[in-house]
């Protein structure tokens, strides 16, 4: 099943997660030491368009791609910016096409040998994949206990699905015909109205299969989260929250 293909599920993604992949692309410029655009890019598993949006600030030509179509329906709009609707596995793009691949938060929803013998192909001698994560931290900068009940309220009710890990190393890449250039880590930090954290929660994975796929109503998991995370903002009005996540840089072999 997959949790993004539903039309409900892809609006709210569209509304609730933070457009930080910017700051991502900016460390993606330096580590690559780009100094300027390269022709083409590909975004794999694009969702809703925000990390294809920010790629076009090193790519001539960008085009996104995911397996949901309710996802690519509300991408936005750019003369820069294309979009596909196809499985990250079965790219319909012909061989080294691409300069530059990344994905963005979706990597481990991949059948990874099959993605990754995709990404070789559809890639230029010499381009880059690139695979980063915004992973929550859990951490409400103003209250420590935020920590405790994301840990033991949110995911005992909403368990998170099975998914894969985002993790590289010499020997796998090589097996794949990449060379592992390295990886880095990030943080962040972002503020959020009770609202727009609420916003934020109902884009997860775990609050996804449990309404689209599980049969709990959005408002009865909106009401849940109104009450019990509430009292934990103590009458402030944002507060803030920490993200942190890998980038990881791959270099496509001969």
């Amino acid at each position: 099943m997959n949790l993004f293909g539903y039309r409900t599920a892809a609006r709210r993604y569209t509304k609730g997660r933070p457009y930080f992949h910017p700051k991502v692309i900016a460390r993606v410029r330096d580590f690559l030491g780009l100094s300027g655009p390269v022709a083409a890019a590909l975004d794999v598993g694009c969702g809703s368009g925000l990390s294809t949006l920010a790629l076009a600030e090193i790519a001539r030509r960008v085009v996104g791609v995911d397996a949901s179509a309710e996802m690519i329906a509300l991408a936005p709009t750019d003369a820069r910016l294309s979009y596909a609707v196809a499985p990250a596995e079965e790219l319909p793009f012909g061989d080294g096409s691409f300069a530059l691949l990344t994905v963005s938060q979706a990597f481990h929803w991949f059948d990874r040998p099959r993605f990754l013998r995709e990404a070789h192909r559809v890639l230029r001698a010499g381009g880059h994949l690139v695979v980063y994560d915004h992973y929550f931290a859990a951490r409400m900068e103003e209250n420590e206990s935020f920590r405790a009940w994301f840990r033991e309220q949110y995911l005992g009710k909403y368990a998170s699905p099975k998914r894969g890990e985002i993790v590289f190393t010499e020997s796998e890449s090589a097996e794949y015909g990449f060379r592992l250039l390295g990886v880095e880590h990030y943080d962040d930090a972002l503020k959020f109205t009770p609202e727009s954290l609420i916003d934020y929660l109902t884009t997860h994975s775990n609050i996804i299969a449990a309404v689209e796929g599980g049969g709990e109503s959005i408002a009865a998991a909106r009401a849940w989260l109104a009450e019990s995370t509430g009292p934990l903002f103590a009458g402030m009005d944002e507060a803030t929250f920490h993200f942190q996540g890998p980038i990881w840089y791959l270099e496509r072999l001969a």
